[in-house]
């Protein structure tokens, strides 16, 4: 059997493909700390820009093990990678786009989720069944699906388990895009490769700015975005950017 998480790198985009075919990509406690490895690896390398995180054709992820959690404790519940992964996955600084085909179910919807962009296939089908099982889910699923689409539709996939496709998640603001079948992991490299050649500093900051749109107050938010705007501000990249606009060529951005 290969590596549970393959990372492959294409200039400045990095590719993390779960790799777990005959578990569908469940996100086990091994694959979790491989992931969140990868991307804590990657994310202070300045030669990666953007991170792409794939699964295969059929499925993205379909959540967690079942067998394992029937017969975990409450006490191994508590110790299990799964307390930390997510804050860990949450505390990546680098942009991050999640190229969904096939499932994205549970864990694998809220991993999903947790990433900046998802690109989906038109294969892709979503949802969060935990309440199928007895539980709810435990990785951000409540809490972005009601910031995404609004509390009616949250509670409604979150209490009847039910699953949602493609045009569905677009509509709903979900997805960034749909494209067909085949070309999923092709568009979302590409969308990374448009992020990537961004000044790097300033995409960072950006996120920042934007996730600080989405978990404060408006005004403390206005005060985020002001103070990392000037720190874009300090930067090379900024007066690149403004000296290769005055002379209408491309920029060069050296993320510094």
């Amino acid at each position: 059997m290969g590596e549970l998480v393959e990372t492959s790198l294409d200039g400045h985009v990095a590719l993390l493909r779960l790799n777990r075919p005959e578990a569908r990509n469940a996100l086990s406690p091994e694959a979790m700390e491989l992931l969140a490895g990868e991307l804590e690896r990657l994310d202070p390398d300045p030669g990666v820009r953007c991170v792409v995180i794939a699964g295969s054709d059929e499925v993205f992820a379909a959540g967690g093990d079942s067998k394992a959690t029937s017969e975990r404790s409450f006490g191994e519940a508590l110790r299990h990678p799964a307390a930390s992964f997510w804050r860990r996955v949450a505390a990546v600084k680098t942009p991050t786009i999640a190229a969904v085909s096939g499932y994205a179910l549970g864990g694998g919807c809220e991993l999903a989720l947790a990433c900046d962009m998802i690109v989906a296939s038109d294969t892709a089908r979503f949802g969060q069944p935990e309440i199928t099982l007895g539980i709810i889910p435990g990785g951000g699923g409540t809490q972005r699906l009601a910031r995404v689409l609004g509390k009616q539709r949250a509670m409604e996939y979150v209490l009847t388990g039910r699953r949602f496709d493609a045009a569905t998640a677009l509509e709903m603001g979900l997805v960034n895009r749909v494209v067909e079948e085949g070309r999923w992991l092709q568009e979302a490299i590409e969308l990374a490769r448009r992020v990537a050649e961004r000044p790097p500093i300033a995409a960072r900051l950006a996120k920042q700015a934007v996730i600080a749109a989405e978990e404060t107050a408006l005004s403390v938010g206005l005060e985020s975005e002001r103070r990392l705007y000037e720190l874009a501000m300090a930067t090379e990249d900024r007066v690149e950017g403004l000296r290769a606009f005055n002379e209408k060529r491309e920029p060069h951005f050296e993320g510094r």
